[in-house]
């Protein structure tokens, strides 16, 4: 088949090109950067476009027959409204009618940050941040586009993606903690770790694009686990001792507060929330209708974290 897709050679995108040349299928990437080099596959493309100007999407877009929309901004505000509405609203404008199915790429943080409970896809959006709100008016903009007959649709909503070359570096300095015997557990045990490996929504993201099933279909996908048991396996393939240690919340917070404003401080009230949540993303209905299956397991996506992580560590001091 001939795929289109934006956000490509992101961190995510990047990963879902390599499986989408393995399985035989033509790419065509869109990307703002004339300095991104010709593919060495005769199976991948770039297109040189822009998602804020419509008349430059066109051509990106003919003769496609599934389009990935993975394109996302995660640290400007300021251009988050643009890439995320306005962007995906352009793209909406060239392939309507022209493509079979559009895959959306979007985020489980559309549901908003409840404290407790179990998050299926029938739950409310309460998206509170202008990453989350802009994401949520995205799949919004999608499904009705859909809904007036534009082209079949399916959106994926991960949780934390992680991988070895993840450009989010919160997870590496949460295992640095872990090997320094500095880390300590907030609050009462059992707090929800919800994590994803890029791996699992690249094959996730292939089910959306090529199952049936997945038509007219919003899918959550995460790899649960309490914070216990990942600090454990993190610690393992540290070779250190599992960190026991653990604060009540309020005093923690209490202690934030106060010291936040110290440049390098690690704890924001954003990762106290993180550690001390309770809530659970659902991937009850793509397994159920996707016959999803993680294609690598929490354990062995933490391993390959870690040596990742103490190999960059050994190549940073040579």
């Amino acid at each position: 088949m001939n795929i289109a897709i934006t956000g490509g050679t992101g961190f995510i995108g990047s990963h879902l090109v390599q499986s989408l040349v393995r399985s035989g299928h033509n790419v065509k990437i869109l990307t703002r950067d004339p300095g991104v080099k010709s593919s060495q596959s005769a199976q991948v493309s770039y297109f040189y476009g822009d998602l804020g100007v419509e008349s430059s999407l066109s051509a990106f877009v003919d003769g496609i027959d599934i389009l990935f929309h993975c394109a996302g901004e995660v640290n400007d505000v300021s251009k988050m409204e643009g890439l995320h509405i306005h962007g995906t609203q352009n793209l909406i404008n060239v392939v309507a009618g022209r493509i079979k199915r559009w895959v959306q790429l979007s985020s489980t943080g559309v549901y908003g940050f409840p404290r407790a409970g179990t998050i299926s896809e029938s739950s409310p959006n309460k998206p509170d941040g202008i990453y989350e709100v802009t994401k949520a008016v995205s799949d919004n903009l999608v499904i009705g586009a859909a809904e007036g007959g534009a082209f079949e649709y399916s959106i994926l909503r991960p949780s934390v993606v992680f991988g070895s070359n993840m450009p989010n570096q919160s997870l590496f300095s949460l295992l640095n903690m872990v090997e320094a015997q500095k880390f300590f557990f907030i609050g009462p045990r059992g707090a929800s770790a919800n994590y994803i490996h890029v791996e699992n929504v690249v094959h996730a993201l292939n089910l959306c694009a090529f199952s049936p099933e997945a038509d007219c279909g919003v899918f959550n996908l995460s790899d649960y686990a309490t914070w216990e048991d990942f600090i454990g396996l993190i610690a393992k393939y540290l070779g250190v001792k599992a960190p026991v240690t653990r604060i009540p919340e309020l005093p923690v917070r209490l202690m934030v507060s106060v010291l936040k404003g110290i440049p390098g401080w690690p704890l924001r009230p954003s990762r106290i929330d993180a550690l001390t949540t309770f809530v659970k993303f659902s991937n009850s209905r793509v397994r159920r209708e996707l016959n999803y299956a993680p294609c690598i397991s929490m354990e062995n996506a933490i391993a390959d974290l870690v040596h990742n992580y103490l190999d960059r560590k050994y190549e940073s001091k040579t």
